[in-house]
């Protein structure tokens, strides 16, 4: 009968956990489900190239899945999809709705559910630690809506981290292990191993930004693991694993890493192919946040944001260094380590591994310029040194402090219990007993409230450029002027109405292909270049004049068009050029 209830407790849990994690994501993120058609959070740039980026995805497993890494932008330079970071396990969402309505309406949806999942993931993972409800839910609320996050509001491969927890949590529950209770063989389930790993394989397809440093610390878990657990099979004389979960791990682990390579593989081509492409130190060096930059909220906090405007004037690069996780997350977690439900050598290793990625998260700023530190690691693991900005190892920094913020507060949990129970004799029930219950359960709240209120935002929520009705009659391949800045990500998102192939797109890098026709452009419409867009295969050229102001093609419209072999239309205050 026992069981049984808990079984039935277990379900309700994990639903209202659901049901709670999209409440509270729909409400943190707001007003993001406000407007989801023609609005995105944080600004029009990196939110409008993903949006792109998964309905590009969507279209070519629906039409033409051997293309896949073959874009429609960056025309004519192939594998043009790893040109950035791709986020290639939302592609099925890709596959429902098409244009560009529903590229805005698909983002947003992916934005809150992935502030959901991350909650739940959270949630999960403290919860199989030894966690009590309320301590895993502070978890998840500090994890999923730390202030740090709200930087990368538009870098949907950075905020994408539910995978990482959720995939701890099940690897940790297959293998019946808990910082509270520590390794219950009894516990062990190969489904859920197997399980786990899948859904670390599926988080490592949303980009290697931070993909390849969870990569990383699987290795580094598996060889810690294969070690204390080969010793004790020496002493016993058995092996602490059985046969099923060491092959549900194999095989899971071989998903896990052939994901990675798979990603790996497509990004050094895009190496091989665009050699400017690959990153050298200085990049890391230049986006090395200060020891401050742990102290100061980005500006789109509601609580932090104009109060910490001074100190995020002082450095560099804000976006990147701005990596406050949380007031009331350092106060929770700095208890955790000496007031907690877990094991004390656990709360240990959890205070070492919190130390570790604080240091790597400020990069090459160490006393010894990151090296031993990030530097070092960018110059000895492979993949390392295309990770230029070290503040996003906040992600685990978080992560730890998020874990040793539910021990502290599943303790306080315990130690309230104990303080004051609920009288089971009715005539005990005095008014000061009832009160004493009443206060003491209430300040329970308080650190769920506090986190809650550290993740509240004041992001903007801007709409998406308006799509030119010249590019909807122009023929393709079509190079879309000004083709530069921030500018050239709407116009991808343009592009998500029928994907003609255009040179347009934005990176970190200028391919080739794109600097041959943007170069040739410059003078465009005269005799020379229109060969040379012509030579390039370019059918079209559409102007936007509003745009034009101060870019090396500002005088386009004022240029004529007569004996060049080309007409020009005006189509609602575009300029439409077709080259024949």
């Amino acid at each position: 009968m026992l069981n049984a209830a808990k079984r039935l407790w277990s379900r309700r849990e994990w639903i209202l956990v659901v049901l709670g994690g999209l409440a509270l994501a729909v409400a943190l993120t707001w007003p993001t489900m406000r407007d989801p058609q023609h609005t995105v959070p944080g600004d029009i740039g990196d939110p409008a190239m993903f949006a792109w980026q998964i309905a590009w995805m969507g279209n070519a497993l629906l039409h033409h899945p051997s293309q896949l890494w073959d874009s429609n932008t960056f025309y004519p330079d192939p594998n043009s999809l790893a040109f950035t970071d791709t986020v290639l396990g939302y592609a099925p969402f890709g596959m429902i709705g098409s244009g560009m309505d529903a590229a805005v309406l698909r983002y947003n949806l992916l934005y809150v559910l992935l502030h959901a999942l991350a909650f739940v993931g959270a949630y999960a993972l403290t919860r199989q630690l030894g966690a009590h409800p309320l301590g895993a839910a502070v978890a998840g609320i500090a994890w999923a809506f730390s202030p740090w996050r709200l930087a990368h509001v538009g870098h949907l491969n950075v905020i994408s981290t539910g995978g990482i927890a959720l995939s701890l949590a099940m690897i940790a529950r297959g293998h019946g292990w808990s910082l509270r209770r520590g390794h219950r063989p009894d516990r062990h389930s190969p489904g859920w191993a197997l399980a786990g790993w899948l859904v670390g394989a599926w988080q490592i397809t949303l980009g290697l930004a931070i993909g390849l440093v969870f990569a990383y610390v699987m290795v580094a878990v598996c060889l810690v693991v294969a070690a204390l657990f080969g010793w004790a099979w020496w002493r016993r004389g058995r092996p602490v694993f059985g046969r099923r979960l060491l092959a549900a791990d194999l095989v899971g682990g071989v998903f896990f890493g052939a994901a990675t390579l798979y990603l790996g593989l497509a990004y050094s081509r895009v190496v091989e192919l665009q050699p400017q492409a690959d990153r050298s130190l200085a990049w890391t060096e230049m986006y090395s946040p200060a020891w401050r930059g742990l102290f100061i909220a980005p500006e789109s906090s509601w609580l932090y944001g104009a109060r910490h405007a001074t100190a995020r004037a002082e450095l560099s690069w804000p976006p990147e260094m701005a990596l406050l996780p949380g007031i009331a997350l350092i106060i929770l977690a700095t208890t955790g380590i000496f007031f907690s439900v877990f094991r004390v050598r656990h709360r240990i290793l959890l205070a070492i591994g919190l130390a570790v990625a604080v240091l790597l998260t400020l990069g090459a700023t160490l006393p010894w310029h990151g090296d031993p530190g990030y530097l070092t690691l960018s110059k000895h693991l492979p993949g390392w040194s295309a990770l230029r900005t070290p503040g996003r190892i906040m992600i685990w920094t978080t992560l730890v402090m998020a874990i040793l913020a539910a021990g502290a507060v599943s303790a306080f949990v315990t130690e309230v219990r104990a303080a004051a129970p609920w009288p089971k004799a009715v005539a005990a029930r005095s008014v000061l007993a009832r009160g004493k219950f009443v206060v003491l359960r209430l300040a329970l709240v308080i650190p769920l409230a506090l986190v809650v209120v550290d993740g509240v935002n004041r992001s903007p929520h801007p709409e998406v450029l308006r799509y030119p009705a010249a590019m909807g009659v122009a023929s393709e391949p079509t190079l879309v002027l000004p083709s530069e800045g921030s500018l050239e990500m709407s116009i991808m998102l343009w592009s998500t109405n029928g994907f003609p192939r255009i040179p347009n797109g934005i990176v970190t890098f200028v391919p080739s292909g794109q600097e041959r026709i943007r170069s040739s452009s410059m003078t465009f419409p005269d005799s020379t270049s229109i060969a040379s867009l012509r030579a390039a295969g370019i059918k079209s050229v559409v102007v936007l004049p509003e745009w034009l102001s101060g870019t090396p093609w500002e005088g386009v419209p004022n240029r004529p068009v007569d004996g060049l072999g080309i007409t020009r239309e005006e189509i609602d205050g575009a300029l439409l050029y077709r080259l024949g």
